[in-house]
């Protein structure tokens, strides 16, 4: 599979006024052409950080890690996206090849202004193309995001529709410029499952027909097994899992990872008690050293979890585990 997307050994900072905090740390992952990708952990896994620096829109006070890398394979070539400086630099990750669809389309639509009054300066801005033009795109594209009567939508302001429909009209704003890279933030969150549904059905139909590539952000693993290609577990800015989705899910390895998956309702036995995962996930200012999950992990080892980071193990060619229970080189 052709890369879209290729990030090594990201390690992403914050200055704050108690120093520099870690958000996300040595993380490496491919992404393909037309390929899902699960972005899956608790909030403050470090999911959004890493996603928003593939467009480059962490806030104004983070330090990239000197190795760090993002690489945007473009029709005209590769891109390295932490190089980029300039507004008009940027304007290929931001709207351009990539594009994003926020968690709550009310913070992302101005509300001052309508709907398609946005998408029409969206697409003008990122290419060469009248009003008019403009205007038969969007109205074309919400109608293909399944919103009732677009043209009369297209004048109307977000407060005006439900919520539903607004996350309908972000997609359609998000793909309007055609993107490479289509980053989806916890896209279903605030829906009804009746329409969590239709958008995760629309979301498959864009990427058959677009061959788009999707980083979809979330913590619902009954959302991802039904959505993605391959699902990558983060935890505490780590990724500690990595591999094929049903994979994943039958044959979870990490302590956290088969802890996510215990704690999912079980329709089959509606008596049975949840079983969350214990603990709380430490705060960034008190990152514990060695494994980052050993403060909270059933299976400690002992020392080594508190004092040494654990190796990537392949539990074959696709499936990869970052824990002290399968020492590298060693059977998963």
């Amino acid at each position: 599979m052709t890369a879209l997307i290729e990030v090594r050994n990201l390690t992403i900072r914050f200055r704050t006024d108690e120093g520099l905090v870690t958000a996300v740390e040595d993380v490496s992952f491919t992404l393909g052409k037309g390929e899902v990708m699960g972005l899956v952990g608790e909030s403050g896994s470090g999911k959004s950080v890493t996603a928003k620096a593939l467009m480059s829109l962490n806030a104004r006070n983070a330090v990239y890690g000197e190795g760090s890398r993002i690489t945007l394979h473009t029709e005209t070539g590769p891109v390295e996206v932490l190089k980029l400086k300039t507004a008009r630099d940027l304007k290929v990750v931001r709207g351009g090849a990539i594009s994003m669809i926020f968690q709550e389309p009310m913070a992302s639509f101005a509300p001052a202004i309508t709907i398609g009054k946005q998408m029409v300066e969206q697409l003008q801005l990122h290419g060469d193309m009248s009003k008019a033009r403009a205007r038969e795109i969007s109205v074309e594209m919400l109608d293909r995001v399944g919103i009732s009567d677009p043209a009369r939508r297209f004048d109307q302001y977000a407060f005006e529709l439900s919520g539903g429909m607004r996350q309908r009209a972000m997609i359609a704003m998000a793909l309007s410029t055609k993107p490479k890279l289509l980053i989806a933030d916890e896209p279903t969150t605030a829906l009804d499952v009746t329409i969590q549904a239709q958008v995760i059905d629309l979301m498959k139909d864009l990427v058959n027909e677009f061959h788009m590539g999707i980083v979809f952000i979330t913590h619902d693993l009954g959302v991802i097994a039904q959505t993605v290609d391959k699902i990558s577990v983060m935890y505490l800015g780590r990724l500690i899992e990595e591999g094929p989705v049903r994979e994943v899910i039958r044959n979870p390895k990490h302590p956290y990872t088969q802890g996510l998956i215990a704690a999912l309702p079980k329709l089959d036995d509606l008596d049975a008690p949840l079983t969350p995962v214990a603990g709380d996930i430490p705060s960034p200012l008190e990152r514990p050293a060695g494994c980052v999950f050993h403060t909270r992990c059933p299976k400690l080892l002992g020392g080594v979890c508190r004092t040494a980071l654990p190796g990537d193990t392949r539990v074959d060619a696709t499936h990869r585990v970052a824990c002290h229970l399968y020492p590298p080189g060693g059977a998963a």
